[in-house]
């Protein structure tokens, strides 16, 4: 039998005699109590019945003993049964024994789910009785004392409608209920059911008591699912009622618009391609899915006139979805952190061992509050939205508010959840609250500060060749921050030279100059992330300001209600329908608020390096789509390179630029990528500075010294055959220190291209004076031969040469000084 982790014991019961009520005992009358109501009683109460109570007394006293010292078991996967449970028979009432478990209050719904979950006997558990305590009830805190009783039955029973069975007659069949306990023609007589209680000794707790655990009737024979005879043939085989995911999954289809009917066209569809029904999921009807249809159809987000009563009313109505809520206040301000079940588990799932990151302060100029989403990255690389967190105060200092609840809700579904790594965008947001929160080191991403400049670069200044001059040199600058050798009079160097350019610069001085001391600071002290990071984020930007401020009316925005209903609806609906295989087969995804794919990162990894060409201070790149049509890059070998692409017309990051820099460095032309340099790093500072302990050092330089290593054997490599790729092979560096996470990554995926258009005159032009080996002011500059000796190479490494040779020494020389074990 499977046993989750398992906590310390208990208190005892000695240990809480504050909790016990004091033993009936006659007591002796005196003339300051001469009650004449208290006299008789105890003089009937003789001998023998106060000895049959104080035995009684005892009795339920040592059975809480037992039970309170009782191991609270966790079982650190998203559902779990009574199978991955060590349960104890304790004595309980008239000498019968009991079986029961104590685990956390806040997993309740996972064992019920995992225990109608059973391949043996699908079934769906409903609440048959429940009784809670009033919280302004003023209680004696008795040790037995129950918050909450809760009786779950299966849905095939109590009730027995199948011939000559027994029907309790309070419960007639026509009886209509609001929250029916189950199919009427369901029900036969199956007698599986468990008892949740809530201590008032141990609210955190849940102590489920668990005697019936067979699905048999009162003849102890089996009364539906695959051991039934009877029920061959008959729903009575499945569970009453479709699974979780494929109601998600109606759900979604209906919240972007599928038609019923469509759904389940598409559903019979399959369900005979497989030769019949197999699972409950197959009996999905027709008047099920209308049902929900009219429900979504009938929903409302305007529930109150007034704004914050209306978003009181959706989270007392939406309790499951809401991880951490704080209303206004004298000294507090409105924040509402929304995460479904479904983000929850993908952010367990891809959140584990693994990154998590943030777009913080979107729709700051459309919407009422702005919106901070928490994102992690699946198999693709896509960003998944996994928490959605809306504020109208960013203070920097008030994240440990909803970061600390977001982190309990993981750890409590998964005891052995750890994050890898936390990525920010914002040179102000609260580091240290994060590394104590996640227990993990942070790094920040260059998507913000590159979006912004590349976007108002193209809307701003309208002449190609200043704006790639432009763009170069702020690429530099950054570059020379982040390898520690500039700070910002870089900066007002820039705007020295580009005094002509009015309209970027005016943007610049009065968005960007104030905060460039702030980015400065971190950008030297925090670790890079990749540009598969900053891809991915901007691809996640981008579809959600495509799914949610696509509203005719755009007063809406000023509702905090309308964002918190469309983003826990429409927009939640979307991005699950994001890994639904069978989306394609609806011709409604086609439309561009649906269709994800790839990010450019995953997409410009597919471009051959056939079909890129680098000449001079440009890149050329064949058209996938059409073969016959280039994009023209400039600056591929600057952190800021721009493209004549749809895409990167709009600022973006597009595939191009990705493809034509990675060229560039796996040809020799270009230094690694900043994010591989920062964490080059650190590992010589890790080397340089170790740990005060012993045993930690030499581990701490063991692993530096294989990794420094390594990326010598591929520098190495790389000038001998001009196949540099900043990869490791290792599969023990998963183990290795935290800042691994920000390596960069080639993985195969699927294409997903992006509008394409062929360059304009103008571009051609452009690209042609650079390819005659001019730069921007009209001097001779040489280009780079692919067939020049190899001293021209080493010419045009010379300075990353020189970095590593120094670093390479120096570890060589430490490890020297201080040998492993």
């Amino acid at each position: 039998m499977a046993q989750g982790p398992i906590s310390a014991p208990r208190r005892s019961l000695q240990a809480q005699n504050a909790l016990r009520s004091p033993l009936p005992v006659s007591p002796t009358p005196t003339p300051s109590s001469p009650s004449p109501f208290l006299v008789p009683k105890f003089r009937t109460l003789g001998g023998r019945q106060l000895a049959a109570e104080a035995r009684r007394r005892t009795l339920r006293m040592t059975r809480w003993d037992e039970i309170l010292t009782l191991p609270v078991q966790n079982p650190p996967t998203l559902e779990f049964s009574a199978a991955d449970i060590m349960w104890s028979m304790v004595e309980g009432w008239k000498d019968s024994m009991d079986r029961l478990a104590l685990i956390p209050y806040s997993r309740v719904n996972d064992f019920v789910r995992g225990e109608s979950n059973n391949k043996d006997c699908p079934t769906r558990f409903h609440v048959e009785a429940r009784r809670r305590r009033p919280p302004t009830m003023n209680c004696k805190p008795k040790v037995d004392g129950i918050l909450e009783y809760i009786l779950y039955w299966c849905s095939f029973g109590p009730d027995d409608y199948r011939k000559g069975g027994d029907v309790r007659p309070s419960r007639p069949c026509s009886e209509k209920r609001k929250t029916p306990a189950g199919r009427p023609n369901t029900k036969r007589g199956c007698a599986c059911h468990f008892i949740v209680k809530r201590l008032i000794a141990e609210p955190s707790l849940a102590l489920v008591i668990y005697n019936h655990n067979k699905h048999v009737d009162k003849k102890g024979m089996p009364c539906h699912g695959p051991m039934d005879k009877m029920a061959v043939g008959t729903k009575a085989m499945f569970a009453p009622y479709i699974s979780d995911e494929l109601r998600l999954q109606v759900m979604s289809l209906l919240y972007v618009g599928i038609p019923v009917e469509t759904i389940m066209q598409r559903h019979t569809e399959m369900v005979e391609k497989q030769g019949g029904p197999s699972n409950r999921d197959d009996l999905l009807t027709h008047r099920y899915v209308r049902r929900l249809e009219r429900k979504i159809r009938r929903s409302d987000y305007e529930l109150d006139d007034d704004d914050a009563i209306s978003i009181d009313r959706w989270v007392e109505n939406h309790q499951d979805c809401v991880f951490f809520y704080e209303d206004f206040s004298d000294t507090d301000t409105f924040v509402l952190g929304i995460q479904t079940d479904w983000q929850l588990q993908q952010m367990i799932q891809f959140g584990s061992r693994s990154l998590l990151t943030s777009d913080s302060k979107f729709g700051t100029n459309k919407l009422k509050y702005p919106v901070h989403s928490i994102l992690v990255f699946d198999q693709q690389k896509n960003a998944i939205p996994v928490a959605w967190i809306i504020t109208p105060n960013f203070a920097h200092g008030e994240i440990y508010k909803w970061m600390g609840a977001l982190y309990d809700r993981a750890h409590t579904k998964d005891p052995t959840w750890q994050l890898g790594g936390f990525i920010i965008d914002d040179p102000l947001a609260d580091a240290r609250t994060i590394r104590e929160v996640f227990q993990c080191p942070v790094l920040i991403s260059l998507w913000r500060i590159r979006h912004a400049w590349h976007k108002n670069l193209v809307n701003k200044c309208s002449d190609i060749e200043k704006r790639s001059a432009m763009a170069k040199f702020l690429g530099d600058a950054i570059s020379s921050i982040c390898r520690g050798s500039g700070n910002v009079d870089l900066f007002e160097a820039f705007l020295q030279d580009f005094v002509d350019c009015a309209g970027f610069l005016d943007y610049f001085r009065a968005l960007w100059f104030p905060r460039l001391g702030a980015w400065t600071t971190v950008l030297k002290a925090t670790p890079l992330a990749t540009a598969e990071v900053a891809s991915a984020i901007e691809s996640y930007h981008h579809l959600l300001k495509l799914r949610l401020l696509n509203e005719a009316d755009e007063s809406v925005y000023w509702r905090a209600d309308w964002l918190v209903h469309k983003l826990g609806t429409k927009v939640h609906s979307y991005y699950w329908l994001d890994g639904y295989s069978g989306k394609d087969s609806f011709s409604r995804y086609w439309r561009s608020e649906w269709s994800s794919g790839l990010n450019p990162w995953r997409q410009g990894l597919q471009i051959p390096d056939c079909d890129v060409v680098i000449e001079g201070n440009c890149a050329r790149v064949v058209s996938q789509k059409n073969k016959e049509k280039s994009h023209v890059v400039w600056n591929p070998v600057s952190e800021f390179a721009l493209c004549d692409c749809n895409w990167s017309r709009k600022g973006h990051l597009c595939k191009h630029a990705i493809k034509s820099t990675k060229v560039c460095r796996d040809r020799g032309l270009a230094p690694p990528s900043l994010a591989l340099f920062r964490y080059y790093q650190a590992l010589a500072n890790l080397v340089h500075c170790p740990p005060s302990d012993t045993v930690i050092s030499d581990h701490a330089m063991a692993v530096a010294v294989s990794v420094k290593t390594q990326l010598d054997a591929v520098i190495s490599t790389a000038n001998c055959s001009s196949s540099n790729r900043p990869v490791f092979q290792d599969p023990q560096l998963a183990s290795k220190p935290r800042e691994s996470k920000i390596e960069e990554t080639n993985t195969e995926n699927e294409a997903s291209d992006n509008d394409e258009e062929a360059s304009t005159e103008e571009d051609s032009q452009v690209y042609e004076r650079s390819k005659s080996g001019k730069d921007f002011d009209g001097n001779e500059e040489v280009s780079i031969d692919q067939d020049s000796p190899d001293h021209e190479k080493k010419k045009a490494r010379r300075g990353f040469d020189d970095e590593r040779t120094s670093a390479t020494q120096s570890l060589r020389q430490k490890a020297a000084k201080q040998p492993l074990d």
